[in-house]
């Protein structure tokens, strides 16, 4: 396996897992009541019961968390040793004695994941973009769902030269020291917010606890959210079209979709395996 470390000292990776771990000490009820309705609207339940549930790239480990009080058996994995640390954390803190195991792993190791098993529901939400092998990665991911399974992802929106543009800051980030990346994050809120004072953005960039504290949809935190966006390198994109096609290619029938209305972001997918159609291994 690729040395996840060593790409991040070479500028050619952000370091998720250190921005993740600082992330999960804003967790509280409050962010785990949004993550859990995050999930429990596409899914068209809050009962997990008797499911298992497959984290891939886990990152702060709070979507485990939430399938977790939903009642799935839960299992986590990422790529970055940080988010691991950060998702043990979690687990420690809320739920020790939860039927869930937390491991390092790529989506990209076809040994490993061949390894893991088949899934009622695998999630990778914002995580698939970023291994630098988007389709492998989609491939692999929808590999892991048991029949008649779900596969919940979200994958950056395919803007065209802005997405482009939003490629090379996020290069120039990872490959910049300290001031520069503190210049990158103040200059992409600047723009992002444009239509906000920019007094508002610059409270958000330093973390000021009037913008960290309420929870955005999903039960994250702006000012995290912020440097994952600036700084989130490997970044690949796709339209809508294309991750249909591929899916519908390899058995599986949409289910759930939220777009971000052809702007900035991520598109949301909710994806069944089709009766009849084997899992693959």
């Amino acid at each position: 396996m690729i040395d996840g470390r060593q790409e991040v000292l070479d500028g050619d990776r952000f370091a998720f897992g250190s921005n993740w771990r600082a992330f999960v000490e804003l967790v509280d009820e409050g962010r785990i009541k949004a993550a859990v309705g995050s999930l429990a609207g596409p899914l068209g339940t809050t009962d997990l019961t008797g499911r298992t549930f497959l984290d891939v790239g886990c990152g702060s480990g709070l979507f485990s968390l939430a399938a977790h009080r939903m009642g799935a058996r839960v299992r986590s994995f990422d790529y970055d040793p940080d988010s691991v640390a950060a998702t043990l954390s979690l687990r420690d803190r809320f739920a020790p004695d939860a039927d869930w195991t937390v491991s390092t792993g790529s989506i990209l190791d076809e040994e490993g994941v061949a390894g893991l098993g088949r899934f009622d529901i695998v999630y990778s939400w914002g995580v698939l973009h970023h291994t630098g092998e988007l389709w492998r990665a989609m491939d692999n991911a929808a590999g892991l769902v048991a029949p008649d399974g779900l596969l919940f992802v979200s994958i950056y929106n395919d803007q065209g030269l802005e997405s482009r543009m939003w490629r090379r800051v996020k290069r120039r980030y990872n490959r910049s020291g300290a001031l520069a990346r503190r210049m990158l994050v103040l200059g992409s809120a600047a723009y992002l917010y444009r239509r906000k004072p920019l007094a508002t953005a610059l409270r958000m960039v330093r973390g000021e606890t009037t913008l960290v504290r309420p929870p955005r949809a999903r039960g994250m935190s702006v000012r995290h959210d912020l440097v994952d966006w600036v700084g989130g390198y490997p970044f690949e994109v796709a339209k809508p079209e294309e991750v249909f096609a591929f899916m519908r290619e390899r058995g599986f029938e949409l289910r759930h979709l939220k777009t971000c209305a052809g702007g900035i972001g991520c598109n949301e997918y909710l994806f069944e395996r089709a009766s009849g159609t084997p899992a693959r291994g």
